[in-house]
């Protein structure tokens, strides 16, 4: 089968970041569907896994974890698909990636696409789907109030994969006034276009501006990049006893700005399920088919926004210089061979 891989970390810009190759097609086993993969789209993991994670061995490393395809044959402990059905998922970081024809994916963590769009627009979902879920309902609890706090959601970085579709899951399953964060008039566009109520700037002081709102101390901020640069002011305008979520890897991280209000604080990684195999790993094939149906009841639509054609090397290295560039909007997608 055809995949994309690397043979050695380092920044994209050398001649061979990325390469096309060949290798040999997996066999379904157990929990796993064999998938034949017909889109994908291109996360900022990605770009920190090329640059940071050697090759297990002599074969390149396949990146990628979003993926959209039809199931082409199942293990023998599979019970939630059969061979034909239309799939979307984010794979699992500790085996090999969907930049490939087909992959392996155990069943536990994939979806039934949804039936209304196209494969490509599916493909642009799953991974920012889970972690803001995730993040959102399990991590913060956005749905069991902050007392005395305003009833909102800070979205640091809402032009973004991830801040995309958390707009949409706040707008589509709870109450709460949505306030997100962009910076240029394009990305703030996005964010008012996708239902945030409120849009304010990040390259300018947050508190003023949230003051600026008249609604009080949000109980929730839920931050996407740079989280290490927002925590005075964080711990200035969240309100007492407020939940504080992040999904980037900062170099370092002061929390002693949360203490006086008790701020709780919460880290999401999507994979973490996965890569432990924990009792609830099935949850996440919960979450994908419930977004699912929000799709198909038109209140949620996918984050896609540039399509890079076929799933090449040159393609991907072209999309991970654009994650990497920090001007991405929404998703980037690929699709087919």
């Amino acid at each position: 089968m055809k995949a994309v891989g690397y043979l050695s970390t380092g920044p994209i810009d050398r001649p061979d970041a990325l390469i096309d190759f060949e290798t040999d097609t997996p066999e379904a086993r157990g929990h796993d569907l064999l998938v034949s993969v017909e889109a994908i789209s291109v996360n900022p993991v990605d770009t920190k896994i090329r640059m940071r994670r050697a090759p297990d061995g002599d074969a390149p490393a396949i990146l990628g974890w979003d993926a959209a395809g039809r199931v082409v044959a199942v293990g023998d402990k599979v019970s939630r698909f059969k061979p034909g059905d239309r799939v979307w998922y984010a794979g699992a970081i500790d085996r090999p990636g969907t930049n490939s024809e087909y992959h392996l994916v155990d069943e536990r963590i994939v979806g039934h696409a949804p039936a209304s769009i196209e494969t490509a627009a599916a493909a642009a979902l799953p991974l920012t789907t889970l972690t803001a879920y995730e993040m959102l309902f399990d991590r913060l609890d956005v749905l069991k109030p902050v007392p005395g706090a305003a009833q909102a959601v800070v979205i640091i970085g809402g032009a973004g994969g991830v801040g995309s579709i958390a707009i949409q899951l706040l707008r589509a399953m709870t109450d709460l006034t949505v306030i997100a964060t962009a910076s240029r008039p394009e990305t703030q566009d996005w964010v008012r276009e996708l239902g945030a109520h409120h849009v304010i700037d990040h390259s300018k002081p947050l508190t003023d501006q949230i003051a600026a709102l008249g609604i009080g101390a949000p109980g929730f901020v839920f931050s996407t990049n740079g989280s290490e640069h927002y925590v005075p002011e964080i711990g200035a305008f969240i309100a007492p006893q407020g939940r504080f979520g992040l999904i980037d890897d900062p170099a370092g991280f002061d929390i002693m700005p949360f203490k006086q209000k008790s701020v709780s604080i919460h880290w999401e990684f999507m994979y973490t399920r996965s890569l432990f195999q924990t009792e609830d790993i099935a949850r996440q094939s919960d979450m994908l088919n419930e977004v699912a149906g929000l799709i198909d009841a038109g209140k949620v639509r996918s984050t896609v926004t540039e399509t890079f054609g076929t799933i090449t090397a040159a393609n991907l290295t072209r999309a991970h210089s654009m994650l990497e560039s920090g001007k991405a909007r929404g998703k980037i997608v690929l699709e087919g061979f």
